[in-house]
């Protein structure tokens, strides 16, 4: 098992495949994100866990300084910068890449109390012609375009990352006291309902996140509180299942 893999695993999925990595005794470099992600994949075995995000041109020189032969994109669905940046780094370096995407929800688009939309923007300027508290958990890297809301400050609870990064980002925006919480999920349909609860929410907006990111419970929480759920579909994009990669992962190690 000489052949190095890269894995960039920024999901529950991704945490998933360093198990079998580890499992196996492969060879790999574990790449997240965050510290927190870090230690949420664990250190020890065959595996190596780096924390921090690269660019394509640092990507690339990973590759070549590790001699990696497979790159796993394990990236969360609404990571597209970082799945371009490792598809491009890949493809300049002449290494083989493979995409580990989350099985997408159903269309949301018929069902009662809910709102589908194709971007945070499109959510934004739905909400901007509403009334009532918005309860926000898609993250906080585009809070900022929350802030366009009139009341902003007023109306809006976000729940973000308990990272001092996220924290402090959303803070900078105006988003404080009782209108932020850090907390890691997923969380239950309990205490989805239990927050829409606390903060009188008449909508709750979140990413099309699939079963690892909790969509079913943070649906049903909002129909047992009556907020309309407010859903941002994720990007379309090809690549191999969870399973089908792991079984992928165990073809190419025992071809080594």
């Amino acid at each position: 098992m000489d052949a190095k893999i890269l894995l960039f695993a920024g999901t529950t999925e991704g945490r998933e495949l360093a198990e079998l990595l580890r499992g196996q005794g492969a060879k790999a470099y574990v790449s997240t994100a965050t510290e927190y992600g870090k230690e949420c994949v664990g250190e020890g075995g065959s595996i190596t866990v780096c924390a921090g995000r690269m660019n394509e041109e640092e990507i690339c020189r990973f590759i070549r300084k590790h001699d990696i032969a497979l790159t796993v994109d394990a990236t969360h669905p609404f990571a597209r910068v970082a799945t371009e940046n490792i598809r491009r780094a890949c493809k300049a370096c002449g290494t083989a890449y493979i995409r580990c995407v989350r099985k997408r929800q159903p269309s949301a688009e018929d069902e009662d109390g809910v709102v589908y939309v194709a971007s945070v923007k499109e959510a934004v300027d739905y909400l901007k012609e509403t009334e009532g508290n918005i309860f926000i958990s898609t993250g906080s890297k585009e809070l900022k375009l929350y802030t366009e809301i009139a009341g902003y400050r007023d109306r809006c609870y976000a729940r973000v990352l308990s990272t001092k990064e996220a924290v402090e980002e959303s803070a900078a925006l105006g988003f404080t006291g009782a209108h932020l919480m850090a907390m890691q999920g997923p969380f239950s349909a309990e205490l989805n309902a239990a927050m829409l609860k606390y903060t009188d929410a008449a909508y709750f907006v979140t990413k099309e996140s699939g079963k690892a990111g909790g969509y079913e419970e943070k649906k049903e929480a909002a129909g047992e509180t009556g907020a309309v759920l407010v859903v941002v579909g994720r990007p379309k994009e090809s690549g191999l299942s969870l399973e089908e990669t792991k079984t992928y992962l165990i073809d190419y190690l025992e071809g080594l």
